[in-house]
This record gives structure tokens, sequence and C-alpha cells, in this order.
């Protein structure tokens, strides 16, 4: 199995090709999503806060799944 080498930054590890296509494929999902939502925004008939408030919503959750996936680690601090 390949090990993709993970983001210079403290708590992110190697990774294997299943998580990455899974997060890949997270991605291509939640552009689609934002696209959609795009759309909507310049829509007159759509109220912009409460969008705003889904958007915001929907890009956590994308967060949270992805990082369910990576499983960044804490880091030490000096």
């Amino acid at each position: 199995m390949t090990q993709h080498t993970g983001l210079p930054v403290h708590g992110y590890r190697p990774q294997g090709e299943g998580a990455v296509a899974r997060v890949n494929a997270m991605k291509q999902v939640e552009e689609s999503m934002l696209r959609c939502l795009d759309e909507l925004a310049e829509r007159d008939d759509v109220d912009k806060h409460w969008l705003a408030i889904g958007r915001t919503a929907i890009e956590q959750g994308f967060m949270a799944v992805n990082r369910s996936i990576f499983c960044p680690a804490r880091v030490s601090l000096d």
C-alpha cells in the first residue's frame, strides 16, 4: 500500500491511498454542494442570512468528516 507523506504541519501523518481517495471523494461531493449554494446565493428570493448559516454548517460537516478519515493528532507544546 502506498503511503502519501503527511502535510508539513504538526499533527498530520502519512496517509494511505484509501484514505486519500475517500477524502478526495468527499471533496468532490462538497464542491458540488457548494456550487448549488452559489446558485442559490444569486437568487433574490433566498434569505442570505440563513443561506450563510447553512453553508457554514455544511463546510464544517465536511471538514469534520475529512478529519475523521485523516485523524490528525494533537501536538506537543514547547
